[in-house]
């Protein structure tokens, strides 16, 4: 009876041993991901900031031409 719950015993420590590498690797991958989603974050927020700046930068330009052909249209 001892050496059958030692056995048992021996096949549930070797399951969660191989259970725990499992996890271990399956948790490294998703390590990995993260990094990964992060990076491509920082990357789409670079961008939306230049997107930003770009559509300020126009929007200021076509307010001085409004305001330009206003005061043209003004003064005829």
């Amino acid at each position: 009876m001892l050496e059958t719950s030692l056995n048992q015993l021996e096949q549930l420590v070797s399951d969660l041993m191989q259970k725990n590498a499992q996890l271990a690797e399956q948790n490294a991958g998703l390590g990995e991901q993260l990094a990964q989603a992060k990076e491509e974050n920082e990357t789409l927020q670079l961008s939306l900031m230049e997107q930003e700046e770009k559509h300020g930068a126009t929007a200021a330009r076509i307010q001085a031409l409004v305001d330009r052909a206003s005061a043209g249209v003004a003064s005829a």
